[in-house]
């Protein structure tokens, strides 16, 4: 058969040709989804993506719709290096039987199921307010590192604040202490140039979070996202929450502007389960394993007072949905009252079926979110959703002043959670987070504090206020709702 012939079967019978192709692509494609989705929601969207489009819509799957990291992501059973971080035997367990009412037991249970680490006793937690108390305190510990020290963030900014900590990290490396980094891909292009420059020229050793997944094309995945933001100091203290690295957070460089966050600074033996996460996520991006006597040495015993806490991971692999089903236990068990805040509340229809259950059975449900967000879309798709839960008596606020990036939730004025993750779809999902749960009526309390303050001067949303926005923007709103799976 001569290349004539060739070319004349092509030009005659293309159409046919690229019928057959997107058939098979298709098909095959659809299959895939329905085959590896394990909601249903998502299955059926994918598979009518694909079918819409044959060839278009495979390459849009292909992208955005298959999750490798289910499959390519170092298991910890089987990880070696990671053997020495596992929980020690000689740690005391907490009894949280003299802290929490009776009902929280069945939540210890929930947690001790998926999270896979210990409910440790003997943890001190300190809540830090924004930037003016979090970037001090980091960059603090990082000058009296001796040892080791880890960095994780989604968003590391190239600015004033993003250049004192590569100072601080630079002199900490010259001194002789281990340091890592580790970058989401995506995070840090929210500055230009990106602070990586500025690490490697330093020295110091960085790496960026999913850079290439797909492996032929330089691109990252705008889902699967590394959303965790953990500092870790010759493994015995901590620095987890919701902050990034940007000086947004500090009132010294954005003034009346300056963004509100929370932090939480820790010690005792959650640090370790903390540390564990950062490693296997080093070397699921670099190979490197990281010895634990390096790492890891010694432990010193954290000051008082002392409580109950445990890491919680979620992300696409093993660990998928961990937070869903965490706070569906928790909202399941209160029996006074449920405070939420989060910078971006849109919850699934579980969820919000959990909430809405929760203030029918006579559970006081205050959610507090920004009355002005950084998200356009979010807040369009926000609102879109608020009359669900508002019409079943949980009570909405929006929190006045600059935007607010905290995410805490506390239930009954015993248990805290508290992290990296929002109540959306992407933090619940798609993005690798990290949280805690503790069982504290102190911190408890202060964190009712912080929300209650809000909620004073806060102005509630109500069905009629919802129902007066204009027609047009409510319909836009519910448009882009319909995307909030992906925003």
């Amino acid at each position: 058969m001569d290349m004539a012939y060739l070319e004349y079967l092509a030009s005659e019978y293309w159409p046919h040709l690229a019928l057959l192709l997107s058939i098979a692509v298709g098909g095959t494609a659809a299959v895939h989804a329905a085959m590896t989705k394990n909601d249903v929601r998502a299955a059926i969207g994918w598979v009518g993506i694909i079918m819409m489009s044959p060839l278009l819509g495979p390459f849009i799957y292909l992208i955005a719709g298959i999750n490798r990291i289910r499959q390519d992501h170092i298991s910890e059973q089987r990880n070696k290096s990671l053997k020495h971080y596992a929980p020690r035997s000689d740690l005391v367990l907490a009894d949280i039987g003299a802290i929490a009412p009776a009902q929280f037991e069945s939540l210890r249970v929930l947690g001790d199921r998926i999270s896979h680490f210990p409910l440790c006793d003997g943890n001190h937690i300190q809540m830090l307010l924004g930037g003016d108390q979090t970037y001090p305190a980091m960059i603090s510990a990082i000058e009296q590192a001796q040892k080791s020290i880890a960095l994780q963030s989604y968003i590391f900014d190239n600015d004033s604040v993003g250049r004192q900590m590569a100072d601080a990290l630079a002199r900490a490396r010259e001194r002789g202490v281990e340091v890592r980094v580790l970058i989401d891909a995506v995070g840090s292009k929210y500055s230009r140039p990106p602070i990586t420059r500025l690490l490697r020229k330093k020295g110091i050793p960085v790496a960026l979070f999913m850079t290439n997944p797909l492996g032929f094309m330089r691109m990252p995945y705008a889902n699967l996202r590394s959303h965790r933001k953990v500092l870790v100091i010759d493994g015995c203290m901590a620095f987890t929450g919701g902050m990034n690295i940007r000086e947004e957070f500090l009132s010294a460089v954005a003034g009346p502007n300056t963004c509100s966050d929370t932090h939480f600074k820790v010690e005792g033996p959650v640090v370790l389960q903390l540390l564990s996460v950062f490693v296997h996520d080093w070397e699921f991006t670099t190979k490197e394993n990281l010895p634990f006597r390096t790492w890891c040495g010694h432990t010193q015993d954290a000051p008082m007072p002392q409580v109950p806490a445990r890491a919680i991971r979620s992300g696409p692999d093993r660990y998928i949905v961990g937070t869903h089903n965490m706070l569906l236990g928790a909202f399941a068990v209160a029996q006074k009252h449920i405070r939420i805040q989060s910078p971006y509340f849109l919850p699934d229809q579980v969820l919000l079926g959990a909430l809405n259950t929760a203030a029918r059975r006579g559970i006081t449900v205050d959610i507090v979110i920004p009355s002005r967000n950084n998200l356009r879309l979010v807040n369009y798709a926000m609102t879109a959703q608020l009359d669900q839960v508002i019409r079943n008596n949980c009570r909405v606020w929006l929190a006045r002043g600059c935007f607010n990036h905290s995410k805490l939730i506390t239930i009954d004025g015993a248990w805290s959670y508290v992290g990296s993750s929002n109540m959306d779809p992407r933090s619940l999902r798609l993005n690798f987070e990290l949280d805690m749960e503790v069982y504290s009526s102190e911190l408890a309390a202060q964190i009712e504090t912080l929300v209650d303050n809000q909620i004073e001067e806060a102005e509630a949303v109500t069905l009629e206020g919802l129902a007066a926005i204009p027609f047009r923007k409510r319909l836009r709103n519910r448009i882009i709702w319909l995307a909030s799976p992906y925003l």
